[in-house]
């Protein structure tokens, strides 16, 4: 989890942080995909997950490398979208009680939090 405190990052320092904490996140995704049943469902939801969650991260470090403001909102765009998808794999897991209730709460939480950073840092974009 990032930094909670009331300490002011540069621009440079959080997105480091949030580098970071999206890979974390994509790791406990694949952690708790191995325990994920092997049925026909739970391959298909194994597998849409598995790269929406990886592709949050992949696109947020491609977003911190991009050539031109444009192309930084465009990587932002993506980063939400699959985030949002990531939360929609992670409810089906919930409510078809294929996991452990406690810990699909945990990532569903990271997973809005993330969700909730992109929109406010895309929204920042559009307004510069």
């Amino acid at each position: 989890m990032m930094n909670t405190n009331k300490v002011k990052l540069t621009n440079k320092e959080f997105s480091r942080q949030l580098e970071i904490r999206t890979k974390r996140f994509a790791i406990e995704i694949i952690k708790v995909l191995s325990r994920l049943n092997r049925t026909p469902a739970g391959k298909v939801i194994s597998y849409q997950i598995l790269k929406s969650a990886t592709f949050i991260g992949a696109n947020y470090r491609e977003a911190n490398r991009s050539v031109s403001k444009a192309d930084f909102r465009s990587k932002i765009s993506i980063c939400i979208k699959e985030a949002a998808e990531t939360q929609y794999w992670i409810e089906l897991i919930y409510e078809a009680e294929l996991l452990d209730e406690n810990k699909i709460r945990t990532l569903h939480k990271e997973c809005s939090e993330l969700l909730a950073l992109f929109n406010s840092i895309y929204q920042q974009c559009k307004e510069k």
